[in-house]
């Protein structure tokens, strides 16, 4: 590390301190020190104020460069680093300098990060809503024996007894480990990503609190695996109108999910439903839908759900004739006469189908 500071300090003045520093932490690091030493070693070699504070659990800890702690309300930050522990920020790193950052506060704040993630990690409690995939996939599996999934779950953090709920999530913008802390704001709560969809597990799941733009499918099953199931089938059912469901409410819709792909497919009103709307699940279909494909969607969503012409109207802030128009037109493409009980059933079938096969 010294020889190749050296060379490389000649062709940048700052190389040799950033491999200093970065030697400094890897130091501390193997003599596995705590959050207080590692603030105060921050601070000797800062040479200013340095504050250490982790979300969940409310602790703050500012240092002095002589290592006692620092007196007085924090100052203003010169420069901050988040601390991330399983892909969740857990807390923050900062210098209080009085003046301009320096040009290694930079390297320093991102070392110190890092090691104030290993300390908690190793002395705990971390309280992170983010767990090891892992652990999570062998709670769900179908194929794990029940004394690996209780173990899996005691690693968690979930105790024995009570039944965990199981969420399935699409969250595009918002983090998973934040929509988790929103549902079940008390603890156990632990989230993952598997196959590109997020699992929630928790002591209890409140779906009202799912914030705006996520969808989630609700498990209602005991066993975490049966629970899954259910969750991934209620996650693909959901809709900008309903976007969380739980499995309880889908009744016998639930029984399509058990269908095979090829079947749904050859159904002569999903077919035609899939020429109407298009194939759901690709890429590219946000890009090409046209507004008169989503009307149709919305207007043939709130029919079925409404279960009559006026409520649609009501529903899409429309005139019933409006409606009465666009129902006609979608029955003529489906060649179902969308105004019976039979026609109705049929769409609503067709509709579910539709869904599922997005997934």
């Amino acid at each position: 590390m010294e020889a190749l500071a050296v060379r490389l300090s000649g062709l940048d003045p700052h190389v040799e301190g950033a491999l200093r520093i970065v030697a400094f932490y890897d130091t501390l690091m193997r003599r596995r020190v705590d959050l207080p030493a590692l603030a105060r070693a921050s601070a000797g070699l800062a040479e200013c104020v340095t504050g250490v504070g982790l979300h969940g659990t409310g602790r703050t800890i500012r240092v002095a460069p002589d290592g006692r702690e620092a007196p007085g309300p924090a100052g203003p930050a010169s420069g901050t680093a988040p601390v991330v522990l399983d892909e969740e920020e857990i807390g923050t790193v900062w210098l209080e300098r009085s003046g301009p950052a320096g040009p290694l506060d930079e390297v320093l704040l991102d070392r110190l990060a890092l090691a104030v993630a290993g300390a908690v990690e190793r002395y705990g409690p971390a309280r992170t809503t983010m767990a090891d995939p892992a652990l999570v996939e062998l709670v769900i599996s179908a194929e794990t024996d029940e004394a690996a999934r209780a173990r899996a779950l005691r690693l968690l953090g979930f105790a024995a007894g009570p039944p965990v709920r199981v969420a399935a999530v699409r969250s595009p913008r918002l983090p998973l480990d934040q929509v988790g802390g929103v549902v079940c704001p008390g603890r156990p709560v632990k989230a993952a990503r598997i196959g590109g969809v997020g699992v929630i597990l928790a002591s209890a799941v409140d779906r009202a609190r799912f914030p705006a733009g996520v969808r989630a499918g609700i498990g209602t099953a005991d066993g975490p695996e049966l629970a899954w199931r259910e969750a991934r089938t209620a996650l693909r059912l959901t809709t900008a109108r309903e976007p969380v469901l739980d499995h309880a409410e889908l009744g016998a819709l639930a029984l399509l999910a058990e269908v095979p792909r090829e079947v749904l497919r050859g159904n002569p009103d999903v077919a035609a439903l899939v020429r109407v709307a298009g194939a759901p699940g690709d890429p590219d279909d946000e890009a090409r839908e046209t507004r008169e494909t989503r009307e149709t969607l919305d207007t043939l969503e709130a029919y079925c759900a409404a279960g009559s012409l006026r409520r649609a109207a009501d529903v899409l802030h429309l005139h019933h004739s409006s409606v009465a128009r666009r129902i006609d037109l979608i029955g003529r493409a489906l060649s179902v006469d969308l105004t019976t009980p039979t026609g109705l059933t049929r769409a609503r079938v067709a509709l579910t189908a539709w869904r599922l096969l997005g997934d």
